[in-house]
Formats: C-alpha cells, structure tokens, sequence
C-alpha cells in the first residue's frame, strides 16, 4: 500500500487526538515511534493493517468508526489539499463516484508495484449507483468511509449500504 494511506491515517490521528495517540498506534504496531513514510512509499498491507487496528485500539474505535473518520479526512481534507486536481471540475458525488477508477488509474500509472482497487459501476435505477470493489486487500469497510466522506466533500446527503463483500449501494438525493 501506498504511503500516502499512512500519511492521512496519521495526520488524523495526529491533529484530532494527539502526538501521544499516533505514537502509542505506531509503537502497538510494531513501528518506531518516530517512523516517517514517504508518500509513494510501497508498504507492506499487513503492516498497513495492523497499524489500523492499532489506531482502532488506542483510539477505541470499531473498523468501520475508523474507516468513516479516514474517509471523511481523505475526502474533505487530505486529498483536496493533496490532489486538488482530481476535484477540478467535479460538482457533485455521482461525478466524483463515476470518476474512482479513472483516478485510480491515472495516479498509480506510473508508481511502481501499485495495486490499486478497481471499480465497476452499475445502475439498478436513475439515482441508485451500485459499485462493485476489487482488491485483494478486502477494505470494504474503507469504501463505504470514502463514499461517507465524498458525500460530505459535496454535501450531498448518500444513503449508503454494504451489499456483499465487494459491493455498496449508493442512493443519491
């Protein structure tokens, strides 16, 4: 996995519950205290993982508490300050949505050993988009924080479900 995973998990951690917070995640993890990743870092899942389940043991938070407070710091945070670009011209989620796999695509083209998720896309009605996830990291649970998190970038109200193990509903306003 990419650093720049770490580095948002990190800069929330860091700035909403504090230096002491990041730093016990990090040691319960396995990691020196003071580790620093590189955003275009590759990092092994299974530390990647373990470091969430840290952050979810120090903080107290179930997963998907975790994936909701990442997605809405990815989406209404870090990658607008990060990767500005990819909001250019957006409106709205269903855009934005639509967009995951292209982006995906486009920013992991060129970085070396990156595995990104893919998505496939289907309508089961005019403003009901279901998405279908492939990884084989198995972070549903941080798809449904992201699409949480894009409807707040967008403030648009989702009603959001996991479907299956690789499969989220979303209806639109």
């Amino acid at each position: 996995m990419k650093g720049a995973i770490i580095n948002c998990l990190e800069e929330l951690v860091f700035n909403g519950f504090g230096k002491d917070k990041w730093e016990a995640a990090l040691e319960k993890a396995g990691f020196e205290k003071h580790t620093f990743f590189l955003s275009i870092q590759d990092i092994d899942d299974a530390k990647v993982l373990k470091l969430v389940g840290a952050v979810c043991s120090v903080l107290d938070l179930s997963l998907p508490q975790a994936a909701d407070a990442f997605g809405e710091y990815w989406m209404c945070t870090y990658a607008p300050k990060n990767y500005g670009i990819f909001f250019s011209g957006i409106k709205s989620s269903r855009d934005f949505l639509l967009n995951m796999d292209k982006v995906h695509h486009v920013t992991t083209a060129t970085i070396p050993n990156a595995q990104p998720p893919h998505f496939e896309y289907s309508w089961e009605n005019d403003k009901t988009l279901i998405m279908k996830y492939s990884s084989p990291r198995n972070m549903i649970d941080f798809m449904v924080g992201l699409i949480r998190g894009v409807g707040k970038h967008y403030n648009e109200n989702l009603a959001i479900s996991k479907t299956g193990e690789n499969s989220v509903r979303i209806a639109f306003p």
